[in-house]
């Protein structure tokens, strides 16, 4: 069991992580691959002209930094709100002793409007990212994440207005 400080002491989850990919990106990497994150539609042209390589020339290092796992996938970015998810807010869940975090995982995969979740450091045990068409909705979600049964309690706060939102990984380019 881990214990940290503040609060009463109470056994903490454990984060369980994969292992990160062993390889590490290059300047030209990185550059490669922030190009990708603004646009993954972008072409080699376009990336090699912004990096200073031929087309096939980056075709080859995107497709060696797949295999090597530096790059998961290619995904696109939606709007919440052209889906109708018009409410973001965050929740701090606190979990009964010794849940795993792939309990918690598990459990809120369930639920469509969970955008994102981490364990993480502080008394809260995870936090949550959830969208929903409305208030009220927010509310059923909340109180649907609070009844399952490893959870002891939450702590919610509602987003006014979003002032900054990053997709891409690590330093800017």
């Amino acid at each position: 069991m881990v214990y940290f400080g503040g609060g009463p002491r109470r056994p903490r989850i454990r984060p369980q992580r994969s292992d990160p990919p062993d390889v590490r990106l290059n300047d030209l990497d990185e550059r490669i691959v922030h190009a990708l994150a603004e646009d993954a539609r972008r072409s080699y042209a376009d990336i090699g002209a912004l990096v200073g390589l031929s087309a096939p020339a980056v075709k080859r290092r995107v497709d060696r930094l797949r295999a090597e796992g530096a790059i998961t996938g290619f995904t696109v970015r939606v709007d919440p709100a052209a889906l109708g998810w018009q409410t973001e807010g965050f929740i701090e869940i606190y979990c009964s002793r010794n849940t795993a975090p792939e309990a918690i995982k598990q459990g809120l995969a369930r639920f469509p409007e969970v955008a994102s979740a981490s364990t993480v450091t502080g008394e809260a045990d995870a936090v949550v990212q959830v969208f929903a068409a409305d208030m009220r909705h927010f509310e059923q979600v909340l109180e649907r994440i609070a009844g399952e049964p490893y959870i002891e309690r939450t702590k919610s706060v509602l987003v006014l207005s979003p002032l900054l939102r990053r997709y891409s990984q690590g330093p800017p380019a």
